[in-house]
C-alpha cells in the first residue's frame, strides 16, 4: 500500500511578472496557485505517493481554481473545508543577477487564517496517514491559525504519526518574539524538523555560528551545534536545514545537511542558475519526506530532498514537476542537462 502524506496550510493565488519586468512596468500577471504546504502534497504524488492538502479556502470560483490546480496532480483535496471570505494572494516579481526576487502579500483574512480546529474530521483527514507535515507559514496567519496547527499536529501525534514541521519565518506575518513563542510550543509535538540557519535564529532563537548565506560562507560546525541544543530541547528524531550560497539572484549553491541529533551528515552540493526559486525549500521538505517515509537512510533521504529542489529551481511556478526518475538520475549524478531522446 502507498504511503499516505497529510499536509495542512494555505494554499494561495500568486500574480508574478512576466519576463523578469519590476512590479511598475507590468500591464499583465502570469497566474498560478502554491503554498508550502500544497507545494508538499503535489511533490509527494509527483512521487508516487498519496498526499492529502488540507485548508479552508472560500466557496467561490477563485478558491475552486486553486483546488483545481493541485488537484490535477494527484492531491487529495476532499478534506478541504469550504467557506470564508477571500483567498490570499501573492504578487512576485523575479529578480535577475544582483537585482534580488521582492514578494508582496495581500492575504489579510483569508480563509484558512479564520478557520477553527472544530470544522475538520481529524479521525477521517488520518485515517491510513503515514506522516504529517506543516510548516511555520501557517500558524503565523492568525492565532486561530496557530491553535488549529497545535491541534493537528497533537492529533497526528496521539495517533502514533510521524511529524513534521518546515519552521519558514515570515518576518511580515510575525514578530521574532512571538514566533518563538508560538513555535516552542509547536516544536514539542514534531518528530523531523526543517529549517534554515535564519529559521532556526528567528523562530528558535538557536544561533548558527558564524554562517552568512549573503557572503556565500557556510560554517557547519555551527549548524552542529545548534542541531544539538534543538535536539536536546525538542528530542526531534532528525533535524535538516537546506544551505543556500547566494551568490547572486540567479546563481545559488545548493546542499543541505542532516542529523539524528548524533550523526551529521552533509550532502553534496549544487551550482544552480535559477529559473524560479519559489518552492525550492517545500521541494527539499517533500524530497526528505519521500525518502524517510519510504525507509531510506537518513543520508539517502537528504540526498534525494537536495537533489528534488536543486531541480526545481530550473522550473517555473511553485510545484516542482520534477519527475521521481529525474531525482533518482541526479542522485546518481547525471547533472549534465542533456537532451533526453
Amino acid at each position: 500500500m502507498s504511503k499516505k502524506v497529510v499536509t495542512l496550510g494555505e494554499i494561495m493565488l500568486r500574480l508574478s511578472t512576466p519576463d523578469f519586468k519590476r512590479f511598475v512596468q507590468a500591464d499583465s500577471f502570469d497566474v498560478t496557485y502554491g503554498g508550502g504546504e500544497a507545494n508538499v502534497s503535489a511533490a509527494i504524488c509527483n512521487y508516487g505517493l498519496n498526499g492529502t492538502f488540507v485548508s479552508k479556502i472560500p466557496d467561490n470560483a477563485i478558491g475552486q481554481s486553486a483546488i483545481n490546480h493541485i488537484r490535477r496532480y494527484g492531491v487529495d483535496t476532499s478534506h478541504i473545508v469550504r467557506g470564508g471570505d477571500r483567498l490570499g494572494i501573492y504578487f512576485l516579481e523575479t529578480g535577475a543577477s544582483m537585482r534580488a526576487s521582492q514578494v508582496i502579500y495581500d492575504r489579510a483574512g483569508a480563509s484558512i487564517a479564520e478557520a477553527s480546529p472544530d470544522e475538520f474530521d481529524w479521525d477521517a483527514i488520518f485515517d491510513g496517514a503515514d506522516w504529517f507535515h506543516t510548516t511555520g507559514i501557517t500558524p503565523a496567519l492568525s492565532d486561530k491559525s496557530a491553535l488549529l496547527t497545535e491541534e493537528a499536529l497533537k492529533i497526528a501525534k496521539s495517533k502514533g504519526i510521524t511529524t513534521s514541521i518546515d519552521l519558514n519565518y515570515r518576518k511580515k506575518l510575525w514578530s521574532k518574539e512571538k514566533a518563538r513563542e508560538v513555535m516552542t510550543r509547536l516544536c514539542h509535538f514534531v518528530d523531523v524538523c526543517i529549517g534554515n540557519e535564519e529559521d532556526a535564529d528567528t523562530s528558535l532563537g538557536f544561533k548558527a555560528g558564524d554562517t552568512d548565506v549573503t557572503k556565500g560562507e557556510l560554517h557547519l560546525d555551527g549548524y552542529k551545534d545548534v542541531f544539538r541544543q534543538m535536539k536536546d530541547k525538542f528530542g526531534f528524531k532528525f533535524i535538516a536545514s537546506s544551505l543556500r550560497e547566494s551568490h547572486s539572484a540567479s546563481d545559488n549553491g545548493w546542499s543541505a545537511l542532516v542529523s539524528d541529533g548524533n550523526d551529521f551528515y552533509h550532502t553534496k552540493s549544487y551550482n544552480v542558475r535559477i529559473v524560479d526559486r519559489v518552492g525550492s525549500g517545500d521541494s527539499f521538505a517533500s524530497g526528505l519526506i519521500y525518502g524517510l517515509v519510504t525507509n531510506m537512510s537518513m543520508a539517502d533521504a537528504a540526498e534525494f530532498g537536495v537533489a528534488a529542489s536543486a531541480l526545481k529551481h530550473t522550473i517555473p511556478g511553485d510545484l516542482n514537476h520534477a519527475t521521481l526518475k529525474e531525482v533518482q538520475e541526479l542522485v546518481k549524478g547525471d547533472g549534465s542537462g542533456r537532451v533526453q531522446r
